[in-house]
């Protein structure tokens, strides 16, 4: 029970990874409060999360908007007193196609959920994670390293992501907060079905969606493994990084070697940030 007496906020989690993500954390013990623009969905998750043993509260917050994130936050430290981890799940790809032919409003909105969503839920949350000392934040980083042509919304928003975990790394490391970044891999989520619905607008992409939707993807389960050993103490002193839940070896890591290297951050030469290889 990793996370037994631990109260963790999971933002879009009606459905996809969030929703395996609060199914896992339910199973390990924790509080949740769970938080989508759908509430339907949430009631169903709640159902099978209370089942589990886990109390359980739901929201229905679009987090592009502060003021709903805060009162979600200020509703949830007045039941629980606290928040002990913060899940940063939400997110939308955006416009799909060459950015000369996108809409700017859905891209802009693109940035107000995936970046915007994130500052504010942090924004809101580590102030009473200040108070405890303690804290753990998991952003769910997606396309957060790497070229991703025709997708450039949502790879911008999720590549200021993981560049926004190194920086509060530093920031909160007094603290006693711990944030890091996961990419969770090609699962099959509601993501995958606009992608097949853009067509040719997806180019090469959409080619390799037709194939997945076949294959089944990446199990969930790899993420909400990665996200529950970034949120447990298992994962103690490891800050600011960006993992892989498909291609890094997370759960054998030397912690105390990797937070005195640049290794699972976003600008590195084997290892080495770029004015260290001078």
């Amino acid at each position: 029970m990793k996370l037994e007496g631990k109260v963790c906020l999971i933002t879009g989690a009606g459905r996809g990874i969030g929703e395996t993500i609060a199914l896992t954390f339910a199973n390990q013990g924790g509080t949740l409060v769970l938080c989508s623009r759908t509430i339907e969905e949430l009631e169903e998750i709640a159902a099978q999360t209370e089942a589990a043993g886990s109390l359980t509260m739901t929201f229905q917050v679009d987090v592009s908007d502060f003021d709903q994130v805060s009162d979600m936050v200020r509703r949830t430290v007045s039941r629980f007193g606290r928040i002990d981890v913060l899940v940063n799940n939400a997110g939308v790809y955006g416009p799909i196609g060459e950015i000369w032919k996108n809409d700017l409003t859905d891209w802009r909105k693109a940035v107000a959920t995936n970046l915007f969503g994130s500052v504010h839920c942090i924004q809101a949350v580590v102030p009473n994670m200040i108070r405890s000392r303690r804290g753990r934040i998991v952003n769910v980083a997606g396309g957060g390293e790497g070229a991703f042509p025709r997708f450039s919304a949502y790879a911008c928003s999720k590549s200021a992501v993981v560049r926004l975990t190194e920086t509060l790394a530093e920031e909160l490391r007094a603290y006693n907060i711990q944030i890091n970044a996961i990419a969770p891999g090609a699962v099959n989520t509601r993501l995958l079905d606009q992608v097949l619905a853009a067509g040719e607008d997806a180019g090469a992409y959409y080619e390799s969606a037709k194939k997945q939707k076949v294959s089944g993807g990446v199990a969930p389960e790899k993420a909400a493994k990665l996200a529950l050993f970034l949120a447990s103490d298992a994962s103690n002193g490891l800050t600011g990084r960006l993992l892989s839940a498909v291609w890094d070896d997370w759960d054998h890591l030397d912690i105390e070697s990797i937070i005195k290297s640049s290794l699972y951050q976003v600008r590195r030469i084997d290892g080495l940030r770029f004015l260290e290889s001078k």
